[in-house]
């Protein structure tokens, strides 16, 4: 019996690529599905240089039934990582949002409901979740609200209680409930639960991933919509401070693209993975002015420290950090890649790249649409 087939849609992509990787390594073979988008591949873009030569590269839109169908042909499993990303973005370029990761997802899953493959892997997000999980003085637990115009326009940042009082962030388990604050964050709840509705309808085992802020080589240094970190790294690369929004104390969860391509791999091979949904994160958590600080020692430019720019996107949300123990208990997922470790490895990969830090003309689009407090 031959190597199991494996579809990746978006598979040349940053993250796609990564498990790409994995899955080779693991004895799969590996079909890719892109559009190879300009704003992530550049103009005029073609193979990746870091695409690994035993991919099948199949250049298509997820929204085309006939290059899906193409894509699908002789396969047993599917990731779906086709989407396009960026809170900021998709609070302006909304039609294009929704119809990439809400039509290319719905063209998917009429093609699979067709012809079912053995699993299906989805990328959700922890964008899903709005605010993340928070306690009281008391320790009582409570889902964070979303900060109104009014409160962030006075920059009043944190996240308050009934009584007016500061909420302490918490780990945020799947079973909080979402609260989409943002175009991106609606379309990628959209890709979730079609995925998980149609396959538990038509017999496919699916597994929803919900990635926390995820970071490592390939992120794409010119899109200032990309990962915080990339964001960062194209500042640093032409000398700028990073720009850190709010009082850069609001806290994330910092996995590494390997340890996310681990949990890629274990949601496709374990049998009671399947109609979960599962966060996808390093299980720690750093505030976004630690990361600039500790990006600018691991570059040799401690000299550039970040600008507080006290301002805050329309979408943006203060606290989310990832509970993982239901993947350690279902999936075996054991996050191995410390940030400092990554962030040597972002270092080195940095040394032969270039970006054009395109980072406040996106500043700049944002406020000239009121969508910067």
């Amino acid at each position: 019996m031959g190597a199991k087939k494996v579809l990746i849609t978006g598979g040349a992509g940053f993250v796609g690529s990564h498990l790409a990787d994995e899955l080779l390594e693991h004895g799969y073979s590996v079909r890719a599905l892109d559009n190879l988008a300009p704003q992530v591949h550049g103009e005029a873009a073609g193979r990746p240089d870091y695409l690994a030569d035993d991919v099948e590269l199949q250049i298509g839109d997820v929204r085309d039934r006939d290059a899906v169908a193409r894509a699908l042909k002789g396969v047993d499993a599917v990731y779906h990582f086709a989407a396009t990303v960026g809170v900021g973005q998709s609070m302006y370029q909304i039609a294009e949002y929704t119809s990439v990761n809400g039509e290319g997802t719905a063209v998917l899953l009429e093609a699979l409901a067709q012809k079912p493959v053995e699993r299906l892997v989805v990328a959700s997000s922890m964008s899903i979740y709005g605010e993340g999980l928070y306690s009281d003085r008391h320790g009582k637990l409570m889902a964070g609200q979303e900060r109104s115009l009014k409160q962030l326009k006075a920059h009043d940042w944190e996240v308050r209680g009934p009584d007016g009082e500061p909420l302490k962030p918490v780990p945020t388990p799947e079973c909080k409930c979402p609260a989409v604050p943002s175009v991106y964050a609606i379309s990628k709840y959209q890709q979730e639960r079609l995925c998980m509705t149609v396959g538990r309808a038509y017999g496919i085992p699916t597994v929803g991933l919900r990635f926390f802020n995820i970071y490592g080589t390939r992120q794409a240094l010119s899109n200032p919509y990309t990962g915080v970190l990339a964001i960062f790294a194209a500042r640093f690369l032409n000398n700028n401070a990073p720009l850190v929004n709010e009082d850069g104390e609001q806290q994330r969860d910092f996995v590494s693209v390997h340890d996310i391509a681990q949990a890629c791999r274990l949601a496709l091979e374990v049998p009671e993975a399947a109609d979960q949904v599962f966060n996808v994160g390093s299980g720690e958590h750093f505030s976004i002015r630690q990361i600039a600080e500790q990006m600018a020692e691991v570059l040799g430019k401690p000299q550039i420290q970040p600008q507080i720019v006290g301002r805050c996107r329309v979408g943006d949300i203060r606290n989310c950090f990832a509970d993982i123990a239901l993947a350690r208990d279902v999936l075996g997922y054991a996050p191995a890649v410390a940030l400092e470790e990554g962030l040597v490895e972002i270092a080195e990969w940095l040394e032969g790249q270039t970006a054009v830090d395109k980072v406040a003309d996106a500043s700049r689009e944002l406020a000239a649409r009121g969508l910067a407090v």
